[in-house]
């Protein structure tokens, strides 16, 4: 067995069930494999941050996080720019990130391919300091995740409930940005109920968990033109049906970097479906190839 352990991060606050028994479990499928997995379950982003900071401090060649897509952004925040590889573990609702890598969304397969993953360099996005890596939104989408979560907190609702329901009140408010775009050396204004930055290009506009590259160092902005209530419904429609690129007043454009501009002093941002509050003006770049991820061999 390596004497060297694995440091595996798991996101415990989820309410999923995790203990003892579920540890040790886990622990003797890392060990199937030949390695020695030193095992946290965290009780809180901070708590992760922490974990990571420390096994990176203490020189682990391996960081194994498991849980979803914002479990996996906290640990890779840490990790982003140093030589120590990322091991994912997909346990979340949507897994985006590992999707799009194909890791294995089954459990033993994916503690396999976090011991015998190929590294591979991955670009992540930024914005005023803070990374994503699949995208981040400013608009009607980090309203609808506050009130999903206000629900859940405050009159106990369920996630898609809760979510169904914000979905609807955005709606009904259809409230709406202005931002100055900058991009490309050129200036766009624009009024909008959203503004969307990929981590890399979404395959035909926003379908989920469909990016071929992590490793292009571009983000891809994509903004509508003052739709309609009508017209964001068709939006949803295309990019269900892989057709968002073809929706007419809709702007699709890619650079390393970006900055967008509002009158508002704050604004509510999203990376990774965590919602911040930020001081615009928002500046974007991809730092191409900061994040070694442990992925199946091509």
């Amino acid at each position: 067995m390596n004497n060297s352990p694995i440091v595996v991060i798991i996101n415990a606050s989820a309410g999923l069930g995790y203990c003892g028994g579920w540890t040790a479990a886990l622990a003797e499928k890392f060990s199937s494999h030949g390695v020695q997995a030193d095992i946290t379950l965290a009780q809180s982003g901070e708590e992760m941050i922490e974990r990571a900071r420390r096994a990176l401090a203490e020189g682990a060649s391996t960081v194994v996080a498991g849980g979803g897509d914002g479990t996996i952004n906290a640990v890779a925040s840490v990790l982003a720019g140093s030589a120590t590889r990322l091991g994912v573990l997909p346990l979340g609702t949507l897994n985006h990130f590992a999707k799009d890598l194909k890791i294995p969304l089954e459990l033993d397969a994916a503690v396999a391919n976090a011991v015998t993953g190929a590294p591979c360099k991955v670009d992540v996005g930024e914005v005023n300091g803070r990374i994503f890596l699949n995208n981040s939104s400013l608009g009607i989408y980090p309203d609808i995740v506050r009130d999903r979560e206000q629900q859940q907190r405050h009159l106990g609702r369920g996630k898609w409930p809760a979510f169904g329901r914000a979905v609807l009140a955005a709606l009904r408010r259809f409230p709406f940005l202005s931002v100055r775009l900058k991009i490309n050396g050129e200036e766009h204004l624009r009024r909008t109920p959203f503004v969307f930055i990929g981590n890399n290009e979404y395959l035909q506009g926003l379908t989920i968990g469909a990016r071929e590259r992590l490793d292009t160092g571009k983000l891809c902005l994509y903004v509508a033109q003052k739709p309609t209530r009508l017209g964001l419904f068709r939006y949803a429609v295309h990019a269900l049906l892989n057709r968002l690129a073809q929706a007419r007043d809709f702007d699709v454009l890619s650079a390393p970097e970006l900055v967008i501009e509002t009158r508002h002093h704050h604004l509510r941002v999203a990376t990774d479906g965590e919602v911040t509050v930020m001081q615009p003006p928002l500046r974007y770049r991809s730092r191409a190839a900061a994040l070694t991820v442990l992925a199946p061999a091509a």
